[in-house]
């Protein structure tokens, strides 16, 4: 029997993990069993293994990494069925998913906002770290949460962390996948995902994802639907260069959108509670996304190993909303007759693009009788984004004053007539960089990162009747250590500083001044039961000027911010992985505190204690059989300026799955477990969280 010769070897050398890069290997061996014989067996080279160098842009593993990283993986997204971002970032050690409403949400770390983001190690711009809308999580393989400042990587940064979103690549073998999942709430979803050998080698592949999902709400009037493709080919040009290029689309559709949360505040002081499901929505609102991303990535590898890698990122986002917001005007919220709130509509379109290029060197270098790694590159990304409203004729505007009592029904007050479009904001963001690190090994135990990040950011155009013309540049330095106490022991110390451009206005309509700190952070990593199991117990703090501070409204009606001086400080403890080769486990805990520049608690919304936790367990005698539990439980929070307060609760979601055989799985999900009543967010008080509910997956695989 004669086996193809260039295929069988290279998915043999790639199942095995093995890297061929700018090498031509040529062996020849006969073998003779049975009459069986292989022949000459040539390999020209085949696509890399890529490794994700999220936190320092160097190679490292996460046991010596001098910063608080954790992974959500494939298998914790597949268990838990976190199928949109929101989902997926609720189950990150020391990230709060704060939805102050259905539409908008923000992350944040060590008690502030993220707003650095990358996608396979690359930073891209993201303005306020708002996320619009669901975003689809099944184009990703996992994503990495990098806990404190990392403005090496992303060339701006605060000190709450960075998210970086590793796509889905082609594997190495003809393999696919096929769900449906149907739900409570009327949820109905479709996935496929699907990797294919586009030679007989193996050396170029492609993978295609989509999704399709649609649902009503436990919230009143409340309907969301969305579907996502994606596409990416890899490939070997030479036996020393690949190629990369894909993209992805996501359209989502939301009708009856909340804009702003509930009110829980009465004027006399105490605090409303309402049903689970209430909602200041009505029929005719909406919020509608389009989300389109390209890259392109071209990496040559030399024959001393040294490595050039570049790559291009294109964005662009569209969203179309009619709006309702619901308000305590003048304090005037009856607990009585629920009466005294005040409605404004407003009708909003906003579109953004973006172009980043970035390209990178990496290779290692010899000096004092040791290897070093060395790593330089430079970036420069510019957007467009602009902002539109309608106009409407407030005299005549049902929407616009007081609002009936509630809660309401929801066609109780009638959609504006909307007059021209009109451009508000126009804004373009260049943000050019040059970066670099170094990996010194001291000793055989001991590595020093030193590095520096030089930025020039320009941000010009007009907002809400404001020129705006801002040039800025700043160098800032990173330095980190971590010393081997022994093979399953390190000990690592960090220092970052912190720049971070806001896109705050104050009260004149300019944009703040950027805020600027420096983040120290101190841990041990240790490895157990056989390199199974690893902990990391990190102590942080920070200390940042200007962060901007929600000050009320101008004269003009817009919403207005003052800077304010922050410090923070807190420890992580987190152990994830394998317990015993049935049981895998990830738990942790956080604690935080926020101080002003008086010495006084702020950030009372963040919760002071932190506990994530997230088990699954095969059962040894039913290897078939796997189930796990994940949850989440955090101590008491307040908004004092809204008079809202949240005693500690836990959150807890389980699974089951039954794999049927070896292609076929039915799986069973069900979140809150405990029916446990929540608001979504008190940073910018949001609405009750959903109560228990659940869903049912038939997968099969090919």
């Amino acid at each position: 029997m004669k086996l193809n010769r260039t295929f069988a070897l290279s998915s043999l050398v790639l199942a095995m993990g093995f890297s061929a890069q700018a090498q031509e290997t040529s062996t020849k061996n006969t073998v003779e069993n049975n009459n069986e014989t292989m022949e000459e067996i040539l390999i020209v080279g085949v696509r890399q293994d890529r490794v994700s160098q999220g936190a320092t842009g160097l190679t490292m593993e996460l046991n010596e990494t001098p910063q608080s990283i954790s992974v959500i993986g494939a298998e914790q997204l597949q268990n838990f069925a976190a199928n949109s971002i929101n989902d997926a970032m609720k189950m990150a050690t020391g990230i709060t998913v704060e939805q102050g409403e259905t539409n908008r949400t923000r992350y944040t770390s060590r008690g502030f906002d993220i707003k650095s983001t990358q996608v396979d190690g690359v930073g891209l711009p993201n303005n306020w770290g708002l996320v619009t809308g669901a975003m689809e999580s099944y184009g990703y393989e996992k994503i990495e949460v990098i806990r404190g400042a990392n403005g090496q990587l992303t060339g701006v940064g605060n000190a709450a962390g960075t998210i970086n979103y590793v796509r889905k690549r082609p594997t190495n073998e003809n393999e696919g996948e096929v769900s449906i999942s149907v739900g409570t709430y009327g949820l109905k979803r479709l996935q496929a995902d699907y990797s294919f050998l586009l030679t007989d080698s193996g050396s170029w592949a492609a993978r295609v994802v989509g999704a399709a999902e649609g649902s009503d709400s436990y919230l009143d009037g409340l309907e969301n639907d969305r579907t996502y493709f994606s596409a990416v080919v890899d490939g070997q040009l030479t036996g020393n260069s690949t190629l990369s290029f894909g993209a992805s689309h996501q359209d989502a559709n939301t009708d009856g959108t909340m804009w702003g949360g509930l009110p829980l505040s009465y004027a006399d002081g105490t605090q409303a509670e309402w049903d689970v499901g209430t909602s200041t929505t009505q029929e005719w609102t909406k919020w509608d996304t389009l989300n389109t991303t390209a890259f392109i990535e071209y990496t040559y590898v030399f024959d001393n190993n040294w490595e050039i890698k570049t790559t291009y990122n294109y964005q662009d986002s569209e969203d179309q909303s009619k709006l309702l917001y619901l308000y305590d005007a003048s304090g005037m919220f009856d607990s009585e007759t629920n009466l005294g709130l005040a409605s404004l509509p407003g009708r909003y379109d906003t579109e953004f693009s973006a172009d980043l290029f970035d390209i990178t060197a990496k290779g290692e270098y010899s000096l004092f009788g040791q290897e070093h790694e060395l790593m330089l590159g430079g970036s420069i990304s510019q957007s467009t984004s602009y902002s539109f409203t309608n106009s409407y004729n407030a005299a005549t505007t049902e929407a616009y004053g007081l609002a009936p009592a509630f809660p309401y029904a929801l066609d109780a007050i009638a959609e504006p007539i909307w007059g021209e479009q009109t451009k508000y904001a126009d804004i373009d963001v260049t943000l050019k960089r040059f970066f670099g690190s170094t990996k010194l090994n001291l000793t055989s135990d001991l590595f020093v990162i030193a590095g520096f990040n030089a930025i020039d950011y320009e941000r010009t155009g007009f907002s809400q009747g404001v020129d705006i013309d801002n040039d800025e540049s700043e160098v800032s330095p990173y330095l980190a250590t971590t010393y081997a106490i022994n093979d399953d022991v390190n000990l690592y110390v960090s220092y970052s500083d912190i720049y971070q451009p806001q896109e705050q206005y104050d009260y004149d309509g300019n944009f703040l001044d950027p805020s600027k700190g420096v983040n120290y952070e101190v841990g041990v990593k240790t490895q157990w039961l056989d390199d199974r199991l690893l902990a990391t117990f990190a102590v942080f703090s920070a200390k940042q000027d200007n962060i901007a501070t929600y000050a009320g409204l101008n004269a003009s009606g817009f919403t207005y911010y003052k800077g304010a001086d922050q410090d923070s400080q807190g420890f992580e403890l987190e152990l994830t992985g394998h317990i015993t080769d049935n049981l895998n486990a990830v738990f942790a805990y956080t604690y935080l505190d926020i101080n002003d520049d008086a010495g006084d608690s702020s950030h009372e919304w963040e919760p002071e204690n932190v506990v994530n936790f997230s088990l699954d367990y095969t059962l040894p005698q039913l290897p078939e059989f796997q189930f796990g539990l994940a949850g989440k439980w955090q101590s008491k929070t307040a908004n004092l300026a809204s008079n809202v307060k949240q005693d500690s609760y836990l959150l807890m979601n389980a699974f089951a799955r039954w794999d049927a055989s070896e292609d076929l799985s039915i799986q069973a999900n069900i979140d809150n477990i405990t029916d446990e009543k929540h608001i979504t967010s008190l940073a910018n008080v949001g609405f009750y969280g959903s109560p228990i509910s659940g869903k049912v997956s038939l997968t099969y695989r090919f």
